[in-house]
């Protein structure tokens, strides 16, 4: 059965940092891209990030590349998503997601499983 799970939500401080991990099982790793999402209240969901099945190719949201970083270890089958400088507008639903392309303009709409989505939210 396939399946995607989320960790490591939860409160985090402005400018503090936060790691997700997504662990996902019963599909070929091998031919998986894996992409963040995070829909802020009110707002669309936004694609974050992604990395290519064999972690050769990642790519960004413009706005979060220099703060944030991806990557996965398909021995373990778990992705991460390492989230440094939180800002307020931070605060949103994160999940990660399946997808068969690393593209972060066209990803969202590859996707093909989705986790169920984990809370952060940044409060000082």
């Amino acid at each position: 059965q396939l399946q995607l799970v989320e960790s490591g939500g939860g409160l985090v401080q402005p400018g503090g940092s936060l790691t997700l991990s997504c662990r996902f099982s019963g599909f070929r790793w091998d031919q998986s891209a894996i992409g963040w999402f995070r829909q802020a209240p009110g707002k669309e969901r936004e694609a974050i990030s992604c990395v290519s099945s064999d972690s050769k190719f990642t790519q960004y949201s413009f706005s979060l590349k220099e703060r944030f970083a991806i990557s996965r270890d398909n021995a373990e089958r778990t992705c991460y998503l390492q989230m440094t400088g939180v800002e307020d507008a931070g605060t949103a639903i994160y999940s990660c997601a399946r997808t068969d392309l690393c593209d972060i303009t066209r990803v969202r709409k590859r996707v093909t499983h989705w986790a169920q989505g984990t809370q952060v939210t940044v409060s000082s």
